[in-house]
């Protein structure tokens, strides 16, 4: 079995250990703080989608930045940081720049990487660690943590996401040639990884918009044999508008973190049927270092 086909499997067992570690975790915010969340490509798309959450939570203003464009200008009370290798070159040099000056906190799969010394507090969730080059249970499981820690009672995430594991795949879904994800709110960030699992795995052609964007342009791409994947439910009007371009409009039957596993496993089966190794995608390494 391939690396990242056994890591997607254990998703359900990772977001339970994941979110029985809330309670106790130092570090994450705490409600009134005024947060930045950091991080690069996938954990850039897990800081969104949590500072959306957060913030409809009403726990406070919460912003999402890619580690390398985070606004040094800026005053936050805290700046929690998301790297699963814990030696991305942008976030460690973010950390050691605020050392002093905000109160940072990471989440990392590896606790034994230079994140350890960098940030004042880390999260390690090492069970979730992956040996694929392609994220998938990290990303996942760290944004269960966030979730419990937002007061979110994810059993139901979890049953979806032990059926998402099973679901068969729709042959159609397989043999689809272009992919639209959408998003609203806090799966907007959802989308975005969507799209890069599917570039990443299957060097598929993939793009990821807010819904009522995807009205202002995109949708013209959409047509026979190309999918429109909507992470929870759409604006009104836009699934008969998608159906009249001839194309398949894709819907969440359950928790859209679950629906991500779905995805994940779409695109390794394309991967496999476009005689590509998901494990070895091409110009990527697990860890981005730069010298």
């Amino acid at each position: 079995m391939r690396h990242v086909t056994a890591e997607i499997a254990s998703q359900p067992e990772c977001w339970e250990r994941a979110a029985s570690l809330a309670p106790g975790a130092k570090g994450l915010p705490q409600p009134g703080e005024r947060v930045a969340v950091v991080g690069c490509g996938t954990s850039w798309f897990i800081a969104a989608s949590y500072a959306a959450l957060r913030e409809d939570a009403g726990q406070g203003e919460t912003d999402a930045f890619a580690a390398s464009e985070f606004p040094a200008a800026r005053g936050y009370d805290r700046v929690l940081a998301i790297t699963r290798s814990g030696t991305t070159s942008e976030v460690l040099g973010l950390l050691a720049a605020l050392r002093g000056n905000a109160p940072t906190t990471a989440i990392t799969g590896d606790p034994g990487t230079p994140v350890m010394q960098a940030a004042d507090e880390v999260v390690v969730l090492d069970f979730a660690d992956e040996k694929s080059v392609v994220q998938t249970r990290f990303a996942t499981s760290t944004l269960a943590l966030l979730r419990a820690h937002l007061g979110e009672d994810l059993s139901s995430a979890i049953a979806d996401a032990r059926t998402a594991v099973e679901r068969a795949l729709s042959p159609e879904l397989v043999a689809a040639e272009q992919f639209t994800f959408l998003g609203t709110g806090w799966t907007i960030g959802l989308a975005a990884e969507a799209a890069l699992k599917m570039r990443e795995a299957a060097g598929a052609w993939t793009e990821s918009y807010p819904a009522m964007e995807y009205r202002h342009g995109p949708i013209s791409i959409t047509g026979p044999n190309r999918v429109a994947w909507a992470f929870g439910p759409l604006p009104a009007g836009l699934t008969a508008q998608i159906s009249a371009t001839g194309g398949r409009c894709e819907s969440a039957l359950s928790d859209p973190m679950a629906d991500l596993i779905r995805v994940q496993r779409l695109a390794v089966a394309i991967a496999e049927a476009r005689g590509l190794d998901p494990d070895q995608p091409r110009h990527l390494t697990r860890s981005v270092v730069l010298p």
